[in-house]
This record gives C-alpha cells, structure tokens and sequence, in this order.
C-alpha cells in the first residue's frame, strides 16, 4: 500500500512503502490535488498538456517542493512511448526517450503518466535507480527488462539486488482495447470480454512480470493499489477524462 505524506484526504503525492527501508532515496507519485491549475487540469498538473506553463511550472514547484528537492535537480525527459533509454549524469530535459537511469547522487529522475505505467527501480548496492514510462508500446517492447539491462551493463547491476515499485496507471478493467493492441500482448495478460467484444488489458501485470524476468526477487516488488480510472478523483485519466486532462508525475532520486 503507498503511504500518504500525512492523514489528509487529498495528499499531494504518495510514496511507494517498499522504498521506506532506504533514508537515501526520495521515491513518490503525485496525485492530482495541491496545485494552482484550474478546469480540466485542476489542479495539480505537472506536464504535457495544453494547461499554462506557469501553471506546470508552478505545480512542480509545489510537487518537489513537497518533497524537499530542488526543482534544478530534476532530470525529465520528452517521452514519445518508445523504448529508448537515457543514462543521466546532469539535470536537464531531454528528448525522445521513455525511461532514466543514473548513479549520480543528488539527481532526481520523473517520468509523467496519465494512464501509462510508471515503474522506478532502485539498486541499493550500486546507488542506480531507474524511472520508466510504459504505455501498451513501451511494455511490449519490454522497456522494464532493456532498463535493467541498461542498469547492468552502466553500473554492474545485479538486479536480484534491486527493488522495484509498479505505479498507479490503468488498470485492466478499465484498459479495452482492439485486436491492433490486443494482439501484441501474450494471453495471460488479455482478457477476452464477449459482452463488450473486445479485450482487456492488464499493464500492471505485465511491467510487474518484466521486472520478475529481469531478476528481480517478487518479494522485491511493490504494486501500486490504486488505478487512473477507478480513483480519478485522485489521479488523472486520459481515456477516462476524454483527451482533457493533466498528467501525473513520479520521480526517484539518491540524496546521498
């Protein structure tokens, strides 16, 4: 379960439990509540919409601010759900790539989500983490299992050490698609819907599998509890909210 930064109903952003046992990291995902944006974006936006810069600007200053990082430390990128991978020495924002990996300490990684999956990884041993965006293009080309490889071949890696936490995003009761997707996907992540006729489409499971395949231990892994659709109250939901919404936005980073 991902632990709220206090009891309040509406907290900016949660933090993965699996990441509590490490003083050195800031792990979290924000949700949609704290910000100054307004409307279809209201109100904790954090990126890639048509919402006002300032407004993006100012809710990342909230966000990190929240977390006791420096918005000049973060490393973004401009994802474009592919599978490219950037290794990060400084903080800057960066083209065409989908998943971040470094070892430099006082880096803080983010991905933006809004029904995609976000994955973070952590290797205590090496001091790498990894932040990763995975849409339905991004898990079939298995980007969790070319970011561990990454991880590995920059830093030696081992990812039987590493953990590993699989964010809020769809989830599959919510995720239908058409056999142009569906088919793409290995059966034991569809579902057949005879009523709907179509398929459903489990993301999590799958991201969750890649990092078990990769190496990782199972008991290793933290799944988040919540779904951009069943609580969009809380997140936001590109399919749920029609194309009119804002984005979401996790990040890891080593203090230390």
């Amino acid at each position: 379960m991902l632990a709220s930064p206090t009891n309040d109903k509406n907290p900016i952003f949660r933090k993965p439990q699996l990441f509590n046992q490490f003083p050195e990291l800031v792990a979290a995902e924000s949700t949609r509540h704290g910000g100054v944006s307004t409307g279809h974006y209201a109100s904790l936006n954090l990126g890639g919409s048509q919402d006002s810069p300032e407004n993006i600007l100012q809710n990342n200053l909230i966000f990190f601010g929240a977390l006791g990082i420096p918005f000049e430390t973060v490393a973004k990128a401009h994802q474009v759900h592919g599978t490219d991978i950037m290794t990060v020495t400084k903080a800057d924002r960066f083209e065409g790539f989908d998943a971040l990996v470094t070892n430099v300490p006082g880096i803080q990684l983010a991905v933006t989500v809004a029904d995609c999956t976000p994955i973070l990884i952590y290797d205590p041993e090496k001091g790498a983490v990894a932040a990763i965006h995975a849409g339905w293009r991004g898990t079939v080309g298995r980007i969790v299992e070319k970011t561990l490889a990454t991880m590995q071949a920059n830093y030696g890696t081992r990812p039987a050490d590493c953990f590993g936490y699989v964010g809020t995003c769809i989830d599959e009761c919510s995720f239908e698609v058409g056999d142009d997707v569906s088919r793409h996907f290995a059966a034991a992540y569809k579902r057949w819907d005879e009523s709907a006729g179509k398929f459903f489409v489990d993301l999590k499971t799958s991201n969750r599998d890649q990092l078990v395949v990769g190496g990782l231990k199972p008991e290793n892994i933290e799944v988040s509890p919540y779904s951009t659709v069943l609580h969009n109250d809380d997140y936001f939901s590109h399919r749920a909210e029609k194309g009119l919404t804002g984005r979401l936005l996790v990040t890891i980073g080593r203090t230390r």
